[in-house]
């Protein structure tokens, strides 16, 4: 076989239209070998003849896209010392930007014999169960796409499962549903523009492994949150099962999606991989050069440094862990068109030594690159390492999982003793977390649930997880769930309990939508998803995850719906600049203000820790000019807002002439949206039911 030099650059498996150069970097290999498959699995090795800068390469006239391969590398076998070099196992490519196949479980993907010491060399050959990467075509027909650059202030986040939205869609073909192509069928497209969502945030579509534990238990990993290669779109997600034909089929539904003016966002995890610890598989990195890959202990390096509850965390500090990265990142955006991140486990990435540093060298390369700096990013701001949770500690430009938002609003609406002053930080944008540093409202990801934890109907209808199918005795998923099951534990006949449930769910949903901030959206919310009270749902790959679109929750939907048309049209409800309080001529002008139900302007002292769960939100839209993208002055409208989280009903007094001479009902939780509502004079006394909304419009 005729074989070139090559460059050691670009790294991975390049081809240009006449032939393909093959890269690999590894500190620690003696020799690495390019491992070629013909259509029948036959396997033909050449060594890749040169080394520069520790990137082993070569260059091979004829070789095509489609073509399979992989690689091993020759070098220490010293696992005390971190070396678990082994050319006995097939390595996937980290470059990869096609897999084909999956991994299927035998010993001899593993380090070591099953029967020996772990620390003893297995000697068995991994490659008839290992996938293969695949040579991918560069050129595709991107004419008329762009990213949208939507601004942070008018997007609403979809978070998604690519599977799991489409499985059990009635009006997609059988054979696109749980797939890209299925993601970018009209009917879903219609859907979602329906809904008034602007972005899809997409768990991870990086190529990932199906744990043989929970392979072995009749499971899957369905969450997709064990990442092995970062180049490489999950295979199982595609229609077309060719090789190479993922990555054609992500592309067309990005191009899609971003001709129905949605942003697509993607979940990364790039703080840890699917090889796990000290006794999980030989897949990529840990042949290649673990110890230059992970971070490990520093007494006996056999054993891995463990943020995540995986096993292992990448290594940081070193720059080709760092280049690795932000190619893959680039590549997304560049060469796959996706508009962010959001970045799983981002405290991990901060991680150089051990304590969580904001100025490290990953936020530092995101911060000068002139590419990967002008897309959405967002943190998950914390780990489960000592001092891993960072909410509010990130830096400017990046957005935040604001998980004390979510744990606020929980607390409110459960009943919870919660100071309220903890929630008009939320309800603001949380200024308290993001003001100091110069970050501005949308450094606040809003949300109520996630893909983590209950689904919006079962946070109303449980008090327990319910986490039986997981196999795992219940013992898995959160425990702090700040939920309330209205007085049932699960499914119900009982009208008064539904109607309740009803009526939190549209308080969740609307104190979501109208805070300052970017709410995020759990897809299926808006339908009444049911996970039958699973709160850790990471291995159900079928109906328990799966949306349910056959008993769709209509009034839910209807109501949702125009709940975010509601905020697209109302820009004081998604400013691009924090309140601010100030007098005009001695008259109150603030942006906002707060009120008790006797409708007295709060002063600081009721702040301080009362048991009181009722406020009156009166939000300004004229005295602040909110500037468009344009700099051109944005007004709007005016409105109070009344939250009742008592159990009981309250009397509200309207607040003085001066707020507004006559207010009109636009919405109240316990009915829906008014219409022809009669106005309602200042100083009116308007009974508010126990744990309910009402939302009033200033006239005049």
């Amino acid at each position: 076989m005729k074989v070139w030099p090559g460059n050691p650059y670009p790294l991975g498996a390049t081809f240009d239209g006449a032939g393909t150069n093959f890269s690999l970097f590894s500190h620690m290999a003696e020799r690495v070998e390019l491992c070629l498959f013909d259509e029948q699995g036959r396997e033909t090795r050449v060594d890749l003849p040169e080394s520069t800068g520790r990137c082993w390469h070569g260059y091979f006239p004829g070789i095509e896209p489609g073509q399979r391969y992989g690689f091993r590398v020759h070098g220490p076998w010293a696992p005390e010392q971190g070396h678990r070099c082994n050319p006995a196992k097939l390595l996937l490519d980290p470059y990869a930007k096609g897999i084909d196949g999956d991994i299927r479980w035998d010993e001899a993907v593993f380090p070591y014999p099953f029967n020996g010491d772990e620390s003893a060399q297995n000697g068995a050959d991994s490659a008839p169960f290992m996938p293969r990467c695949t040579v991918q075509q560069p050129f595709f027909d991107w004419a008329g796409d762009r990213q949208l650059r939507r601004p942070w202030n008018e997007t609403i986040i979809y978070e998604l499962h690519v599977k799991g939205f489409t499985a059990q869609h009635p009006d997609i073909p059988p054979e696109l549903r749980g797939t890209y192509a299925g993601l970018a069928h009209p009917a879903v497209i219609a859907y979602l523009r329906q809904l008034g969502v602007t972005a899809v945030e997409l768990m991870p579509v990086h190529y990932f492994v199906q744990d043989k534990r929970l392979v072995d238990q009749g499971l899957r990993n369905y969450w997709g949150y064990n990442s092995i290669s970062y180049f490489a779109p999950h295979g199982g997600y595609a229609a077309d099962k060719r090789p190479g034909a993922a990555s054609a089929e992500f592309r067309q539904m990005v191009k899609t999606m971003h001709q129905a003016g949605m942003e697509v966002i993607l979940d990364v995890v790039y703080n840890h991989t699917a090889e796990g610890n000290h006794l999980g598989p030989v897949l990529s990195f840990k042949g290649i050069d673990n110890a230059y890959y992970y971070q490990l202990m520093a007494g006996d390096r056999r054993y891995y440094m463990d943020y995540t509850g995986t096993g292992n965390s990448l290594n940081m500090r070193q720059p080709h862990v760092l280049q690795l990265i932000m190619d893959s990142l680039r590549y997304w955006v560049l060469e796959m068109h996706v508009d962010g991140f959001r970045f799983d486990l981002a405290a991990t990435l901060a991680r150089e030594l051990h304590e969580v540093e904001m100025l490290s060298a990953f936020f530092d390369i995101i911060q000068q690159d002139p590419v990967i700096s002008q897309v959405k990013l967002i943190a998950e701001p914390w780990d489960l390492g000592e001092g891993g949770y960072q909410v509010g500690n990130f830096p400017s430009g990046w957005s935040e999982w604001n998980g004390k938002y979510r744990d606020c609003l929980r607390n409110l609406w459960r009943g919870q003793e919660e100071t309220l002053s903890e929630f008009a930080y939320r309800f603001a944008g949380s200024p308290d977390l993001y003001a100091d540093n110069s970050r501005i409202p949308f450094a606040s990801i809003n949300f109520v649930t996630a893909h983590d934890g209950f689904t919006l109907r079962d946070l109303v209808s449980y008090n327990c997880k319910h986490n039986q199918a997981n196999g795992e005795d219940n013992r898995d998923g959160s425990d702090d769930n700040r939920s309330w099951n209205c007085g049932v534990e699960g499914p119900t006949g009982d009208t008064e309990v539904l109607a309740l449930r009803a009526r939190q769910q549209r308080n969740f949903l609307v104190t979501l939508m109208l805070s300052q901030g970017v709410p995020m959206l759990l897809a299926g919310d808006e339908i009444g998803r049911t996970q039958q009270g699973n709160n850790n749902a990471y291995c159900q790959d079928n109906e328990i995850s799966w949306l349910d679109w056959a008993h769709t929750d209509e009034d839910l939907l209807e109501f949702t719906q125009r709940l975010i048309a509601f905020r697209h049209t109302h820009p004081v409800f998604r400013r691009r600049r924090w309140f601010q309080s100030r007098a005009i001529h001695g008259a109150d002008c603030s942006d906002i203000a707060w009120f008790s139900h006797t409708g007295e302007q709060a002063s600081e002292e009721p702040w301080g820790g009362g048991l009181a769960k009722s406020l009156g939100i009166f939000i300004n839209g004229e005295t602040i000019p909110n500037p468009n993208a344009r700099g051109e002055p944005v007004t709007d409208d005016s409105f109070y807002l009344i939250f009742n989280a008592h159990h009981e009903a309250l009397d509200f007094i309207l607040p003085a002439t001066r707020w507004g001479p006559s207010w009109l009902r636009v919405l109240d939780t316990t009915q829906g949206w008014a219409e022809d509502a009669p106005p309602l004079q200042a100083g009116a006394t308007l009974t508010v039911a126990p744990r309910s909304i009402v939302l009033l419009q200033r006239q005049g």
